[in-house]
């Protein structure tokens, strides 16, 4: 199992824009055999910061997942929504395996 982090800096005055990418993304990571644990957006603290966290049973299955969205309508209608409102200025992705026990 990984877990996948991604942290967001945000134009602070396109947070709905990005709630709206955010929530778009929801059922297409299920739909490519993931499962989305949400997207966290600003509240205290800094007001461009974003974070989104999400699993997939392996790392193979991410790629997998990764190079199938590239190929996909409704991802590359999500990607083209995030380019056109410029609502991300940068991300950082990074790999977690859980411990459980």
């Amino acid at each position: 199992m990984v877990t996948i982090y991604v942290r967001y800096v945000l134009d602070p005055a396109k947070l709905t824009e990005f709630e709206h990418y955010g929530r778009l993304w929801l059922p297409l990571v299920a739909r490519f055999g993931g499962q989305h644990n949400g997207y966290f957006l600003p509240s205290e603290g800094a007001n461009n910061i974003a974070l989104a966290l999400f699993t997939f049973e392996s790392l193979t299955a991410y790629e997998r997942y990764r190079q199938l969205s590239f190929a996909d309508p409704d991802c590359q209608a999500v990607f083209r929504y995030a380019d056109d409102t410029r609502c991300i200025l940068s991300y950082e992705r990074s790999f977690f395996r859980p411990v459980f026990s």
